[in-house]
């Protein structure tokens, strides 16, 4: 809740509470005040004689504010007033996750597309805080999307892709790993994985020294297999046990495209603790919150004074 000024509120539902603590508060000073109800509970002849007797000492609303005070304190203290920090320190995560999906005809035509489309989201959704990017390719490789830490958003491009995203024919994961690693080395990634979406077509010695070279720079390769449901005729039959050698080769995971959860899942089990400084700013507030109940200690310190 934004006030006049930069000034804002973090916690504004907690002004109701403040508002009931203020109410409480005039409602319990006025019955500090006179006999605080005991005329009305106690026999007038009674209150007589106690009155003639000195027996009879009316209170004093002098120190009821002291805990209406302090709860009001409290109560504003929790609604946090604060003000935006421009110069606080932001970090970006150098744990990144690059999603290379085939887009072949053997893919496209196949009738699997949803199953690899499908794979991709899981593991998108699995990546926690590391930026992600999108790879696609057939012939040739091109980067879908740079790294970014809202795969909700990259979700949104992988569900509409198809088999006239990539004109080129051919299906090459040599050229789709050989981008992936210059696009790690471009964001200046220190650790990652690789994935490949794909029915394992076309794999040969270049997909496999591009794994070497990937892992040799501290980057691991997965897999997941597409198996088509149909094959056209003039299309090369798919290679699972090649993919899953690579993915091997890649001290990576492998899985189905039908049963994605053991690459979604081991990826998510990868630590993400290498930092950098960013260049973006993000969301972060000064809390004054906790300089007024340094002040609800003043009137609450009060409330512990001896009569004498």
């Amino acid at each position: 809740m934004s006030l006049p000024g930069d000034l804002l509120l973090l916690r504004p539902w907690w002004l109701a509470v403040l508002v009931l603590t203020l109410v409480a508060g005039v409602v319990f000073a006025r019955r500090s005040r006179g006999l605080a109800g005991w005329e009305r509970a106690v026999d007038p002849a009674l209150m007589a004689a106690l009155s003639r007797l000195g027996r009879l000492v009316p209170g004093s609303a002098r120190h009821a504010w002291l805990p209406i005070a302090v709860a009001g304190l409290v109560a504003l203290a929790l609604v946090g007033p604060a003000q935006r920090d421009s110069g606080a320190p932001t970090f970006r995560n150098l744990d990144g996750i690059v999603v290379a999906m085939d887009l072949s005809r053997s893919i496209a035509e196949g009738g699997s597309l949803d199953d690899a489309e499908a794979a991709a989201q899981l593991v998108l959704q699995r990546a926690g805080t590391r930026p992600v990017s999108l790879i696609v390719y057939a012939g040739e490789a091109y980067v879908a999307t740079a790294f970014t830490t809202d795969p909700g958003a990259l979700g949104s491009i992988v569900a509409v892709l198809d088999g006239e995203t990539v004109p080129d024919p051919g299906s090459r994961s040599d050229r789709a790993l050989a981008l992936a690693r210059r696009t790690l080395a471009e964001a200046q990634v220190l650790r990652a994985d690789v994935v490949l979406v794909t029915d394992g077509e076309g794999l040969g010695p270049a997909a496999f020294d591009e794994v070497t070279a990937l892992r040799a720079e501290g980057a691991f390769v997965s897999a997941i297999h597409v198996a088509p449901s149909q094959r056209p005729g003039d299309m090369p039959p798919p290679d699972p046990a090649g993919l899953e050698r690579l993915a091997a080769a890649g001290g990576g995971f492998f899985a189905d495209a039908t049963a994605p959860l053991a690459v979604a899942e081991g990826i998510g089990r990868r630590r993400s603790d290498a930092l950098a400084e960013g260049d973006y700013a993000v969301l972060h507030y000064t809390d004054y919150g906790r300089y007024l109940l340094v002040l609800a200690l003043f009137p609450a310190l009060a409330l512990f004074r001896r009569s004498v």
